[in-house]
């Protein structure tokens, strides 16, 4: 008993317990970094004693930890389930999660003021880390996590040169194996549809196609090239335009496989027949790949192993924060190779 009489424990007797200053304690509280673990034991075992908190707050701060993790994803909730690409994402940060028992926290953030509200959860230490998925390239955010002293680890990058850690896949190579696919099969007016152009994935995608095309020694058409969205929607509209811009087209490949479902809707209004008249190739190897009439051709990325990469990296870097270790002069960065899925639509 330590005599206190009215209930409730002050932020100084804290201090005085632990024998550190009472600001010492407000940034143990706040889940601020510049304190020696030392320190931090010292303020939690006080917080434990006098009930300043509850137990398993104390507990946590012991290792400024909250046991959960955030997936943001920068899309509404009917990309997010209309699109396989996420689900398998979300399959394997879980997984990866589950085997750590941490908690995963998802957030869908898609304007600026909830990007803003996001930002202030995150500034009260809320989560030990932060995934990030679907990033644009002038989205401030990865960087924004940095300051407040968060782990954070991407799903993709904003540009070639990134300076935050991300897990990605070759892209670039998917573009080349799906236009050498189509050469091989004879196709020579190869159009592209490409994903929003703020994205680097999507500029990967085009610069491989483009890459592809001089590689086997196919002149460069700006006429067959349209810009999509990775929705099923933006595929119909730039398989429009394409018709309408190189109707002499043989192949078209696809930045995704729901973009690609597009293309085929539109070219069997148009009467073209596929593969025989044109020929298709998505990315993703999604289950929307499967189940086209015909089966799609597509360039398998590792998605859930993606996130499953991703979700180890994180932890990797939350386990060095905790214990004190000095950060990397290096970001990691991971690069998974894709694979060509052939099929009956080309």
């Amino acid at each position: 008993m330590n005599g206190r009489r009215n209930g409730r424990p002050t932020l100084e007797e804290v201090a005085a317990l632990a024998g550190v200053g009472r600001g010492t304690v407000s940034r143990v509280i706040n889940g601020s970094p510049r304190v020696s673990e030392q320190t931090r034991d010292a303020v939690a075992r006080a917080v434990a004693e006098l009930g300043y908190v509850p137990n398993q707050a104390a507990r946590a701060l012991a290792g400024s930890r909250t046991d959960a993790v955030a997936l943001v994803i920068p899309e509404t909730e009917a990309r997010l389930f209309a699109e396989p690409y996420f689900l398998d994402l979300m399959r394997g940060v879980s997984a990866e999660l589950a085997d750590a028992d941490k908690q995963l926290l998802l957030t869908l953030v898609r304007t600026e003021q909830e990007r803003q509200r996001f930002e202030q959860y995150l500034a009260a230490q809320r989560v030990d880390g932060v995934l990030l998925a679907s990033v644009h390239g002038d989205d401030p955010l990865p960087d924004r996590v940095r300051e407040l002293g968060l782990p954070v680890v991407m799903n993709g990058r904003r540009a070639e040169a990134e300076p935050v850690a991300y897990v990605d896949s070759d892209n670039i190579g998917a573009g080349r194996a799906a236009v050498a696919h189509l050469v091989g099969r004879g196709r020579a007016r190869i159009a592209t549809i490409s994903g929003p152009l703020d994205m680097y994935v999507a500029r990967a995608r085009l610069g491989g196609y483009r890459a592809g095309l001089a590689e086997a020694g196919l002149p460069p058409d700006e006429s067959l090239v349209a810009t999509g969205d990775f929705t099923e929607e933006g595929g119909r509209l730039a398989m429009r335009d394409l018709l309408e811009r190189g109707p002499d087209l043989d192949a078209v490949f696809a930045a995704s496989d729901v973009m690609a479902a597009g293309a085929r809707s539109v070219l069997r209004e148009a009467g073209r027949r596929v593969p025989e008249d044109v020929a298709l190739v998505g990315v993703d190897d999604s289950a929307v790949a499967r189940h086209m009439d015909p089966p799609l051709t597509s360039v398998r990325q590792p998605i859930e192993e993606m996130g499953r990469t991703m979700t180890r990296l994180l932890l990797q870097k939350i386990a060095e924060k905790t214990d004190g270790a000095l950060a990397a002069e290096e970001e990691p960065r991971r690069v998974l190779p894709t694979e060509l899925i052939v099929r009956d639509s080309s």
